[in-house]
């Protein structure tokens, strides 16, 4: 695959590449890459996180990066997930794998690694502790939003601090080209950046993806602060959220679970910004499937097919399509997305049937 190819890969769909030019130069030099992404083992996987993040990752293996999927148990166990009990964790992160399986990531193309592994190695905590001495206090508490902590959030762990500094050597001590992730871990990435500064380290490539708005929609008035730019403190605080009933679709949803809650969604006619069906639109649907159908009464001019998400916006903001033809279209798009994950879970049960025994609080 040639370079332009790789790079239109590698960077669509995106919120931001930090920087273009420079995954520019590394594809140039470099000829496998080493690329990754970490997750908290926090609960169920929903469209975000499995068809936003799984595409990107797909993506990446695609134009000839060497991926790691990071299961950031320890990171979890710090942000109290899942009680914060690490048998829990470790059966999300092994759920998790089955379910990066079943949208589509060939677990022969990706490796899997635990915070487990490198904290077993005493070079890794001295990593963390030199991004803790590369940075003031103050901005290590101004990336505690990576961890769905508001900038005004009250009383927090101590042990809140080290894992801003834990997600950036994760990079270093992985030797990652790529730090892939959704927009709301711009700040340890940056705390990354700022250490590779000042150790001459390898300085990471960023790459940011866009935040899913939950079902409900935009929630302006939270109270909480999650970064300093009003934009991405809303996109943050509105992202769906498996812990909000009714904000998210899971992965292996059964079609008419999905339906009800397309149907029950926040999409507001004429309106494209913050409308999380356009969003899935855009973000899910185009990219897997190049094309939507969008049912429609005869009298209505029936059903029609797009193919270019441009077109469907005007349209939509010219309203030419009905709110209730766009989820009815999204819904049966998604319905048939999914049937695969549907199918390895009901051949393969026991993961699934583990994580729903969990209580998963937050």
């Amino acid at each position: 695959m040639d370079l332009e190819n790789r790079l239109k890969l590698a960077t669509r769909n995106v919120e931001e590449t930090v920087t273009y030019d420079e995954l520019k130069n590394l594809l140039e030099t470099v000829s496998k890459p080493k690329a990754y992404w970490g997750f908290e083992c926090s609960g169920m996987m929903h469209l975000g996180m499995g068809l936003v993040c799984g595409r990107k990752i797909k993506d990446m293996i695609e134009a000839g990066f060497d991926f790691t999927i990071f299961l950031a148990d320890w990171h979890s166990m710090i942000n109290n997930k899942l009680g914060g009990k690490m048998e829990n964790i470790k059966i999300c992160g092994e759920y998790f794998k089955e379910c990066f399986t079943a949208i589509g990531i060939d677990p022969q193309r990706v490796k899997y690694l635990w915070t487990s592994d490198l904290a077993a190695d005493p070079e890794y905590w001295e990593k963390v502790i030199k991004v803790a001495k590369s940075a003031t206090l103050n901005r290590v508490l101004r990336a505690l939003p990576i961890m769905g902590r508001s900038l005004n959030e009250g009383e927090v762990e101590a042990a809140a601090i080290i894992y801003p500094c834990m997600q950036a050597a994760d990079i270093f001590h992985m030797d990652i080209d790529v730090a892939c992730a959704g927009i709301d871990q711009r700040k340890a990435h940056m705390l990354a950046r700022e250490a590779a500064e000042k150790y001459r380290w390898k300085k990471p490539v960023c790459i940011h993806t866009p935040l899913l708005t939950g079902l409900k929609g935009p929630v302006e008035d939270t109270g909480s602060i999650f970064d300093e730019d009003r934009k991405v403190s809303l996109m943050i605080g509105s992202k769906m959220s498996k812990s909000i009933p009714g904000s998210s679709i899971l992965i292996h949803d059964e079609p008419e679970e999905i339906r009800m809650k397309i149907r029950n969604a926040f999409c507001p006619p004429k309106e494209t910004r913050g409308n999380p069906i356009m969003e899935i639109v855009r973000y899910i649907i185009m990219p897997e499937r190049g094309e939507i159908n969008i049912p429609r009464p005869q009298k209505y001019g029936g059903d029609t097919l797009f193919t270019d998400y441009e077109l469907l916006e005007h349209e939509y903001r010219e309203g030419k399509i009905h709110p209730l033809d766009l989820k009815n279209g999204v819904a049966e798009e998604l319905v048939e997305l999914l049937e695969n994950v549907r199918r390895h879970f009901r051949e393969n049960p026991k993961p699934l049937d583990m994580m729903k025994k969990m209580d998963i609080t937050r």
